[in-house]
Order: C-alpha cells, then structure tokens, then sequence
C-alpha cells in the first residue's frame, strides 16, 4: 500500500520560509509524479504544485508560481515543497500525494490523485 507521510510544518512570519518533506513508505517514489495540495478549513482543496517521474518536470499553481519550488530526493525517497516569501494567505493544512497518471502530472485536481498524507499544518502569522 502507498504510503506518503508530511512533516516539516510550523508557524512563521510573514515573508519567512518553511520546507516541507513528503517521504514514502512502502513504495518508491521515483516511480510516480507527486503533488502538493493545501486546504483551509470551509474552503476547497487547492492544488499547489506538482513534479513528475519521467523527467522532474514541475508544475505551480499561479498563487504560488516564484515562490515555491518542489523537488525530489530519489536517494531518501522524499519530495520537498519549498515555500518562501509566505504571507498569511498561505495559511493551511498541506497534503501529499500520489498521481493516478503515475509519472506524470495530471490537472493539479483532488481526483486525479491518490494515496494521500496525513497532512502538515502550516501557519503564516506575526
């Protein structure tokens, strides 16, 4: 069963930086594309941005273009969302997971994505 769990999360001042760590278990994440996602209790889920397997190709959503940056550490099993320049809009719950489409990104859409992590609270605040 895929596994994806989150961590790095936190609180921190406007215009900080905080990384976040999705690592696997149970599978190797080399073989599938993988997407951040962030929720706001009441709100919809938002897709944040999404890296594939085939050829690290990197996918962002417009509120988040120029200041996040995903990555992937086949070595440790483990993608990475770095989030700089954060504002208090940036506020939520992010989640992990896994693309139906395997290597590739889909439409950075809840459906299209399985195996979700447990998510990692993320709190923009002064």
């Amino acid at each position: 069963q895929l596994q994806l769990v989150e961590s790095g999360g936190g609180l921190v001042q406007p215009g900080g930086s905080l990384r976040l760590s999705c690592s696997a278990s149970g599978f190797t994440l080399d073989y599938y594309a993988i997407g951040w996602f962030r929720q706001v209790p009441g709100k919809a889920r938002e897709g944040v941005s999404c890296i594939s397997s085939s050829d690290d190709s990197t996918y962002y959503a417009t509120s988040v273009k120029g200041r996040f940056t995903i990555s992937r550490d086949n070595v440790k099993n483990t993608v990475y969302l770095q989030m700089n320049s954060l504002t208090p809009e940036d506020t939520a719950v992010y989640y992990c997971a896994v693309s139906k489409m395997r290597r590739m990104c889909p439409p950075l859409q809840g459906p299209f994505f399985t195996s979700w992590g447990q998510g990692t609270q993320v709190t923009v605040s002064s």
